[in-house]
């Protein structure tokens, strides 16, 4: 047979040794005296004697009554420390983004913009390729993402485009005349590597993989050692230190990009969005948006 601790009846038991009294505690816990003095009682049922030796000017635990009071600390903290996880003070809200890798440099400007509009929230940031951030926001797993793609035809009504980024190419990798080109690319599913092979293959350049990656600093990182091309936003020397391809006849870069806001349904309350929207916007000034 299994007994459930209440936590309301620990808690009056840590408030009472704590502030030293049951009128203070009482006080405390916004109840009656009474009412905190049956909780002890309760406790006492449980333990089968008293909690208390002494209730007169110097409260005294006994044996038991100690040992109770360290299982009850311990009790009311793990409950406060999950409610507090899950369910926000008053007042606050929990906003969870999801921010495309190539476009995280913008997320001190983010964070500040967004909370500037929303100072009572709680924001936590995930980043990542844009097809999974997508299926997060979809899922309800994000609250927003700010991707690097077109908007899904499942898109409702509150995505938005915010524009068209411009793409170019970056490294300088060694290439013998006639040899096929490396590329560096992320790992599929990923429409801006659809994109990038669609123009190898409608040009007359061969190419072949050199790399391939799920997170854009092993992409950049490969680039910069000479592994291959690499197809990113056109600000990538300004972002990481990329060296631009020059000597190569490559396709045009493919793009420009839409660059999509994406809004979880229980989360597109018309204020959020245009908050969540106009911060953006702000954030990602001076990136190479088309003209």
């Amino acid at each position: 047979m299994y007994h459930d601790l209440q936590v309301n009846r620990l808690r009056a038991l840590v408030t009472v040794v704590d502030l030293g009294g049951f009128r203070r505690a009482a006080e405390a816990l916004h109840v009656t005296q009474p009412a905190v003095s049956q909780q002890i009682r309760q406790l006492g049922n449980l333990i089968k004697g008293p909690i208390f030796i002494s209730t007169g000017r110097e409260l005294r635990l006994s044996p038991q009554g100690e040992e109770l009071l360290g299982y009850a600390r311990r009790i009311v903290a793990l409950n406060d420390e999950a409610v507090d996880r899950f369910v926000p003070p008053a007042g606050n809200v929990r906003v969870s983004i999801g921010i495309g890798d190539q476009l995280a440099e913008a997320l001190p400007d983010i964070l500040r913009l967004l909370t500037r509009g929303m100072p009572h929230a709680q924001v936590s940031v995930r980043t990542g390729l844009s097809e999974s951030l997508e299926s997060q926001v979809t899922t309800g797993q994000l609250d927003l993402a700010l991707l690097l793609q077109p908007r899904s035809p499942r898109a409702s009504a509150t995505d938005h485009e915010l524009g068209r980024m411009r793409m170019d190419w970056f490294g300088q990798p060694a290439h013998g005349e006639g040899a096929a080109l490396p590329l560096t690319l992320f790992t599929e599913p990923c429409t801006l590597r659809s994109r990038i092979l669609e123009a190898f293959d409608a040009s007359d350049v061969p190419w072949r993989v050199a790399y391939e990656g799920s997170e854009l600093v092993g992409l950049r990182a490969a680039a910069k050692a000479g592994l291959g091309v690499a197809c990113l936003i056109a600000n990538g020397d300004e972002l990481w230190g990329l060296p631009r391809t020059v000597r190569f006849s490559l396709p045009d870069p493919p793009g420009p990009i839409p660059v999509t806001m994406a809004v979880s349904t229980g989360s597109a309350t018309p204020g959020f969005v245009e908050i969540a929207k106009k911060a953006l916007q702000n954030a990602l000034r001076g990136y190479p948006f088309a003209e």
